[in-house]
Order: C-alpha cells, then structure tokens, then sequence
C-alpha cells in the first residue's frame, strides 16, 4: 500500500461527505415534497446507478481500493449516461439569458427525479475521475522509480574502463549487425545509380559487378571506422552511455513534473488545502473533477509529445490548458457541462491516453536503458549452448558416480542432523530432567564404597593377624582400627611394614611384607578412587553446561548454512534486515539531497519537478519501512510521510522532518 491508495481514499470519503451533506439540506420538505427513491417513475435506473456508485468506492475494496483502467470503462460503459440531460439544456440556456452576476447564484431547482439521476451520473464520474486519478499517479510513479537503475548502471559504464569493456564485448553483436546492415544499403543504393539493361550483359559480369560493388563499400566504411578509431572504442561506447543516460534523465523528470503537478494541482490538492469539495456551492465539486480530468490529459499527452523539454513543462502545459474548454470551468459552466461531454472525455483518457503513455515510455526505456539479459549474457549461454554436449556426456559416463555422491552427501547430512543435533539435544533435555541415563560419570556408583569395604576388611584381618607387642587386640580396638582405617590411618600395617623392611628378604619368605605391600596398593586405588569422585562431582554439577557445549557445533553449522542458503537464493523481499535498513538510510539520503538542492518559488515552496522527485522517494521509503518497523510505529512514521510530502508547508520545514526522522527512528536506522 502507497501514498497513492491513501489520496484515492481520501478524495473518494470527501466525495462520500459531501454527497452526505447534500441529501441531507434535499431531503427536507419543499412545498410539501420529499426526494424518495420508491417516489421516482424509473426505479431500476436509479438502483443501477446507486450500484454502480458502490462499486466505485473504495470503501468495497478494503485491501486494494485502486481499480483497473478496463474495469473503470467497463463500469463507465454500464452507467450509460445520456446525452441528452435536460438540467444541463436548461441551465445553458439560462445561462446565455442571465446577468453578469448570475455565477454567484444557485442553479434552479428541477424536478427532483431528473435531478436526482443527473447527481447520481455526476457522482459516478467523480468516483471513476478518482481512480482514473489514482491510476495515473500510480503509473507515473511505476514508470519514474526503474528509470533510476538504468541510469546507475549507465553510471557504471562512463565511471569505469572495465565495465566500459564489457559492454562494448556485450553489445558487439549489435554493432556487427548494425554495420552489416549499413552495408547492405549502401551496396542497394549504388547498384542501383548503376542500373542498365541487364538483358546485354552476362551473369559473370552481373556478378563482378556485385562483388566490386561490396568490396568498395567495405573499403568506404572501414575508412571511416578507422577515422573514427581517432577518439578510441572505450571513448565511442562511454559517449553512447551519456547520451542514453541524459535522455532517461529527461523522461524522469518529465513524469517528475507531471506527477508534481498533479499532486499540486490536482484531486489531491483541492481535497486538502481548498475548497474544491465544500458543500457550499451545489456545483464547485462538478468543476474540480472536470479540471482534473484536463490536467490528467494535458500532462500525459505533454510527456510523449516529442516536442516538450523539461524547461518548458510548464508553459506547454499552460498552454495547453490555456485551450482546454474543460479545464478551470466556473462552477455555472460546470453544472451546465453534461456528465455524457465528462465521461467521453473520461474515457478517451482512460482508452486511448494512457496506453499510448504507457507504450511510448516503455519504447523510450527498451531504447536507451540496460540492454535486455539476452544480450548482456549472451557469451556465456553460447559457451553453456557449445559446451552443452560435452557436459551431457561427462554426466552420462559418470551417472553412477554423481548418484553415489549425492546418496553420500543425504547420508552424511542425515547423520549430522541425528548426531550432532538431535542426541545432544536429547541429551541436554534429559539432563534437565534429571535423567539418570544422561548424567555425566567417569566412574560407576557403587566402585568407591566396594573398595574401602575392602580395605577396611583387608587392615583389619591384617590387625588381627598379626597382633602388637603389647598382645591380642580386643573387639573394641578392632573397631577402633577399622574406625581409622575410614579416616586414611594404616598404622598397624605400615608399624609391620617398617619392620619388615629391615630384612627384606627374611620378611618376604617369612613374615608379611607382600601383604603389607598389597595393602598399601589397595590404599593407593581408594585414594585415587576418592579423587576421581571429586571430579566426578564437579562434573554433575556442571553437565548441563557440557550438555550446551555438545549441542553448539550442530548449531553453529545450521545457523551458517541457513545465512548462506539466504543470502544465496533469498529474493529481494526476503533480504536481511541490515540491508533494508541500509535502504531506509540511502532513501533518507536521496531526499534530503532533493531538498537541498531544489529550487523554491516565491513562497518557499517546491516547483513541480522537485516535487514529483521527491514523492518517487517517498513511496519507495515508505515501502522500505513498511517491512522494517513495527506495526504501531509504522502508523507514526505515516504522519512523518504526511508532513514531507506537503509542499505547502516550505521546503524548511520539510528538512525539519528529514531530521526529525532520523533521531526519532534511529533505533530502526
């Protein structure tokens, strides 16, 4: 949705209030009559037209109120409007009889029947005028905004020698068909200031005439090809690019006046800051429509007009108008004008006037903007078309091999997808849930407490064995060991130890130094058992961080290939949305420079051609922060736009809003 549907809405309610305004001062009483529907003769033609009326509104088209051309003829066609209008007969002849001041007075009342179906036929030529309208700014503004990259990309051709090079191999073709065929007529022209009776001389002399003929015309143009090799190839292609490059500069800022002048002069104009549409006198509204229908004429007639530069927009369209019995009709001459002269003319513009805009534009764009695709490309799809062959025979020599790699490359991604993102997720939500197959263990439950079980039973049988000096120990020292043992003491086997350290050999063929010996091992592994738990604490405690750590690469590589996979093969409506804030920026920029640079008039108010630059800025901004800020500050931003697109309020106060917006939007910039 552009600033076009909004104006189209905004003229069509103001229609819609003042029709409000007027049945509601008709409908009262007059010498004891009221206007009714069910009172009129001709009750069908009178629904007719208050369905046609309907269809009109934009208030039964909630999401794209703008109606085709060929749907406003086909409803125009429907309402079939008579020329024959007796209000329009009577006011006329009334008018030729009237005084001077007879303008400033209210037109005769006529029977309420005619005068309600002459409302109702005026009612739909303004409603069709209003779409026909906004399909006229809507189709400059479609054919403006493109012109912009075709002359970017002529940019590219005169700023750089390496583009310059590659459109010179890109339109090579071009040029060897367009000197074959300067060949072709200038070998036609001189074998015809030669022709003679060809029935005296034989076909061998018919032919070396020929071939002196093309030979001498080869050699005329290559002396001038070589004359004309004096400023360089690079130099004769980065010229052609100006040249085409200024005529699409003209045709922008032709529909950029035009589009400035019919948001100026226009429907939208008169809805806003005049009184176009006021109740006040019964047939000023019928005189802004039939003013707009003109200016919509004359400005797409003047920019296909050859003729018309850009310096002199304005006389010709004044001009024009000047002529124009349709444009700028007192209110008088308005009601006089029947809705049958206003839907003809409604019509031919709508049949005739925008078609032919349409087509010459789109002619004048094929001309001098960027070559088609066909011939930007046409090196490669030669070599794909040349080369095609031999890559059809590689693919079938290597059928099995190609399948087997890409059963492969599905094998290796489904296994990735299982054990990199689905195990460590699963994982991850066990844990959380405390699931005790998911915890993390270096070591089994139970393996700790069956070894110092053993170790205690080892040291006490040890103890008890082998008793002190001091004699047999009782059960309650026993337990004292055993007691000790829990705390790490080996007392009673390392005294023993000790002891039979002083002979070795003695004391490991007779007394206990190998049991002693395996004892201590037995220590070593519960200590290093103690240890182990320790860490494996530590580890529980932070499993869940493991857990996250097993998932990352998995999602890692996921998140890289979906970027790489959007940036590769997203379309422009799915950029990133740095890249749309990067356009929000760069229109931001456009304008401000259109601003600063426009010229003013007395008022402090833009001329036409700013204007018009300015709003192709302003729908393409507006569609750019339409996909980028919120809803709720969207609707805000709208008001910005209402205020940068009113020229009536200077050019000062219109940079006051480009700095507004920045600061109050940076958030989204």
């Amino acid at each position: 949705m552009s600033f076009v549907t909004d104006q189209v809405r905004r003229i069509d309610g103001q229609l819609d209030r003042l029709q409000l305004s007027q049945l509601t001062t008709t409908d009262e009483p007059r010498d004891g009559e009221t206007v009714q529907t069910k009172d009129f003769h001709n009750v069908r033609r009178v629904e007719e037209l208050q369905a046609l009326v309907k269809t009109l509104s934009t208030t039964s088209y909630p999401k794209n109120p703008l109606l085709s051309t060929k749907r406003i003829q086909e409803i125009l066609r429907d309402a079939k409007i008579s020329k024959l209008c007796p209000i329009c007969q009577d006011l006329s002849e009334e008018s030729e009889a009237a005084s001077p001041d007879y303008i400033t007075r209210e037109a005769p009342i006529a029977p309420s029947e005619v005068a309600y179906e002459h409302e109702l036929e005026w009612l739909i030529i303004s409603k069709a005028t209003t779409q026909a309208y906004g399909q006229v700014v809507n189709t400059l503004l479609d054919q403006t905004i493109p012109i912009t990259e075709d002359i970017l990309y002529w940019d590219d051709i005169i700023g750089s020698y390496r583009y310059a090079g590659l459109y010179s191999i890109q339109t090579s073709p071009l040029r060897l068909m367009a000197w074959g065929k300067d060949i072709f007529h200038d070998v036609r022209r001189r074998r015809e200031a030669f022709v003679e009776d060809l029935t005296q001389v034989s076909i061998s002399d018919r032919w070396k005439r020929f071939w002196g003929i093309l030979k001498q015309t080869v050699r005329d143009r290559s002396v001038l090809d070589i004359q004309r090799r004096v400023v360089g190839p690079l130099a004769l292609v980065r010229n052609e690019a100006r040249r085409k490059q200024d005529q699409l500069r003209r045709t922008k800022l032709l529909n950029a006046n035009a589009l400035g002048m019919l948001l100026g002069e226009g429907l939208s104009n008169h809805v806003l800051h005049e009184d176009g549409f006021s109740a006040s006198h019964a047939h000023q509204w019928k005189s802004t429509v039939a003013t707009s229908i003109s200016l919509m004429d004359v400005a797409l007639t003047s920019i296909t007009n050859p003729s018309c530069s850009v310096a002199d927009f304005d006389e010709h369209i004044s001009a024009a108008t000047s002529r124009d019995a349709l444009f700028k009709l007192s209110p008088h001459r308005a009601a006089a004008l029947s809705p049958a002269d206003a839907a003809q003319r409604l019509e031919t513009l709508l049949t005739r006037h925008i078609p032919h805009y349409k087509s010459t534009l789109a002619a004048s764009v094929i001309a001098h903007g960027r070559p088609s695709p066909l011939i930007r490309y046409w090196l490669p799809f030669t070599a794909l078309l040349l080369s095609s062959g031999t890559l059809l025979r590689l693919l079938l020599n290597r059928k099995a091999q190609i399948l087997a790699g890409i059963r492969d490359l599905g094998a290796t991604v489904l296994d990735f997808w299982a054990n990199w993102v689905v195990e460590p997720t699963r994982k991850v939500i066990g844990t959380i849930r405390h699931d005790e197959g998911s915890e993390v263990s270096i070591m089994s439950k139970r393996s700790l407490e069956g070894d110092r079980a053993s170790l205690e039973r080892m040291v006490v049988d040890f103890a008890r064995d082998v008793p002190p000096e001091s004699g047999t120990l009782t059960d309650a020292e026993l337990a004292d060991v055993q007691l000790k043992v829990k705390e790490g003491d080996l007392t009673p086997v390392l005294r023993v130890y000790e002891r039979d350290l002083q002979s070795p050999l003695r004391g490991a063929v007779t007394g206990n130094l190998v049991r002693a010996l395996l004892i201590q091992i037995q220590k070593t592994k519960v200590d290093v058992e103690v240890a182990m738990g320790g860490i494996d604490a530590l580890l529980k405690s932070q499993e869940l961080v493991f857990g996250f750590v097993g998932l990352t690469p998995g999602v890692l590589v996921l998140m890289f290939t979906g970027r790489w996979l959007n940036s590769t093969f997203g379309t422009r409506k799915g950029r990133a949305l740095g890249q749309q804030q990067g356009e929000l920026v760069r229109e931001l920029r456009n304008i401000d420079r259109i601003l600063a640079a426009a010229d003013v008039t007395e008022y402090g108010e833009l001329l036409y051609k700013d204007h018009g630059l300015l709003l192709c800025e302003v729908h393409v901004l507006r569609q750019s922060a339409q996909k980028v800020l919120p809803r709720n500050i969207f609707r805000d931003f709208l008001e910005e736009i209402e205020d940068l697109v009113d020229v009536r309020s200077g050019r000062e106060r219109q940079l006051g809003v480009v700095g507004r917006m920045r600061w109050a939007y940076a958030r989204w910039l």
